[in-house]
């Protein structure tokens, strides 16, 4: 068994540690050093998380709660401890503090002669599973009292990294490609087969006890698993039609619909939908689980499309009418009725029991072909395999008359590669490249909008370290009614606020338009978007899908290239 102590004090080295490959030596050291049972566990917390993604468990611990929960295991106020958090800045060191003060504050004479109980990591982990399990009358209660059982029975050294995993903030420097290569030094995998094992299972908990347990060959024989979502594969823009076709001898060419991504699983009768997020959204869209249930005709299959909402007229609606869909979660039937979709099938990786992600694209739509039949609500969209430059401007011309994005060119010959944005498909869009940012922050607004939340912190990713580096903030394109929604949705997700400044939990992802990217010392990306404004709130997007640092980097070379 190992101590959450033990586990605490390997972080707090990770964390004090510079260079990526100390840090890798560290953290395949601890993946090392803890049981197989243990190790699941202890992958997913290094990485700031309790589940892996694909999961349906969730802990769902805002700061109230939080701050409930460290005020009754400290004998102080709620008030003291957002105090604390203004002067510290950080949820940690506040736990630290205000645990601190009850120790020297409240000693009894009994509480000398009590052998404090030691946690360990799996039973950490066990109350954090008993915490996402609570629901309805009486869940909030039942969560602040199994955090304040763990705080009362944490050292100091513990409280803090419990207080930000309770909340999925524990950042520490370690992202998915550090626990990749920490996974192969540890039980010499390639890490090219950790990266492959991590992009069928999404979960890389999974990978790391298969390695530890069969080693390379285990992990190889790791594939697709029904009701288990995978990683979708990415697009990356092209600057022009010309040079896209450059790369390939022929391309397919599709229509990038306006739409949502949607990652279907059928096993018989049974059909689970999920988003782009990878969260199950079946309840949402009865009718499209039924269009699936007739026409496809498998008895299991993966398939990969859009969900697109269509007008009167023939052209999609508005992508927020589309999000109403996914989020609806009463009177479902009634917003079907009121805005029905459409459902774009465009590839296919596991159908009756085979994995067909390595085979080529030409083949995978044949099987897709083979067993989908076309109706209203439902179809394969279509395909032109070409390298005729006038043929792809029609489709493309096509595509924008019929009110859609523009049009995707991908590779013939290529797999199918779950979490991969390559140059295998490429998307062509003539409006004004946007990012993919993450909200980190916001700050209250003056006059009348007082009371709102006015402009908004956006980051990037940097996915060797796991952190969230700033590259700005936007302030224009919401109007008041977006204004006062957000206000109210980021109120759940306030973490602190210091005079008009908010730091908020990092789960919202907002699409930007910008003029161009600039060199700026003022944020830690070191680049920052002149003139940002919001385009779009992406529900359909996790923490996943936000730009990294790499691409906003190559972003603005080619952007000084073309000047």
């Amino acid at each position: 068994m190992t101590s959450f102590r033990e586990f605490a004090q390997a972080c707090k080295v990770i964390e004090e540690t510079s260079g990526s490959l100390d840090m890798t030596a560290l953290v395949a050291d601890l993946f090392d050093s803890v049981t197989p049972d243990e190790l699941p566990v202890v992958t997913h917390f290094v990485m700031g998380e309790i589940f892996p993604a694909w999961s349906y468990e969730e802990v769902g611990v805002g700061a109230g709660i939080l701050f409930s929960a460290l005020a009754k295991a400290a004998g102080i106020s709620v008030k003291d401890i957002e105090e604390l958090v203004r002067d510290t800045g950080d949820i940690g060191k506040t736990a630290v503090l205000a645990l601190n003060k009850k120790s020297k504050g409240q000693a009894t004479f009994s509480s000398f002669l009590e052998e404090k109980h030691e946690l360990s990591i799996l039973e950490v982990f066990e109350r954090f599973r008993d915490i996402s399990k609570v629901s309805g009358k009486g869940s909030q209660a039942s969560k602040i009292k199994n955090l304040q059982y763990l705080f009362n029975s944490a050292s100091s050294e513990e409280v803090g990294y419990i207080s930000l995993l309770a909340i999925e903030e524990l950042r520490i420097g370690v992202g998915e490609g550090l626990v990749r290569d920490a996974i192969a030094k540890a039980f010499d995998v390639p890490s090219e087969d950790v990266e492959r094992g991590f992009m069928l299972t999404n979960d890389m908990g999974l990978v790391a006890t298969t390695a530890k347990e069969g080693g390379a060959d285990a992990v190889r024989g790791l594939g697709l698993k029904l009701n288990r979502p995978i990683k979708l594969m990415l697009a990356q823009i092209t600057p022009s039609v010309e040079s896209a076709l450059s790369d390939m001898e022929e391309a397919a060419i599709e229509w990038k619909f306006d739409g949502a991504r949607v990652q279907i699983h059928k096993d018989g009768d049974n059909v689970i939908l999920y988003s782009r997020r990878l969260e199950d959204i079946t309840h949402s869209l009865p009718d499209i689980v039924e269009s699936v249930r007739k026409f496809v005709h498998a008895d299991t299959a993966i398939l990969d499309g859009e969900a697109v909402a269509i007008d009167g007229n023939g052209r999609p609606r508005a992508f927020q009418d589309i999000l109403k869909r996914f989020r609806r979660k009463h009177d479902v039937s009634s917003t079907a009725k009121e805005i029905p979709l459409t459902l774009n099938l465009f590839d296919i990786m596991y159908l009756n029991g085979e994995n067909l992600i390595e085979e080529s694209l030409v083949k995978r739509r044949e099987l897709l072909l083979s067993c989908v039949e076309n109706d209203t609500t439902i179809h394969v969209d279509a395909q032109v395999v070409t390298n005729d430059l006038e043929e792809v401007d029609r489709i493309y011309t096509e595509a924008l008359k019929g009110g859609h994005e523009g049009i995707m060119i991908k590779n013939p010959n290529s797999p199918y590669s779950p979490g991969k944005r390559g140059k295998n498909w490429l998307k062509k869009k003539p409006v004004m490249e946007t990012l993919d940012l993450l909200v980190i922050g916001a700050e209250w607004g003056y006059g009348r909008r007082t009371s709102l939340m006015g402009s908004y912190a956006l980051a990037c990713h940097d996915n060797q370290t796991g952190r969230f580096l700033p590259v700005g903030k936007v302030a224009t394109g919401f109007s008041d009614e977006q204004l006062t929604e957000l206000t109210e949705m980021f109120s759940e997700l306030i973490v602190m606020e210091s005079g008009k400044e908010i730091e908020l939990k990092p789960e919202v992802v907002f699409e930007v338009a910008f003029e161009e990217i600039q060199k700026s010392s003022n944020y830690e990306s070191g680049y920052a978007l002149r003139f940002p404004r919001l385009v779009n709130i992406r529900d359909d997007k996790s923490v996943e899908d936000v730009e990294t640092i790499e691409r906003i980097g190559e972003m603005y070379r080619l952007q000084r290239e073309r000047s």
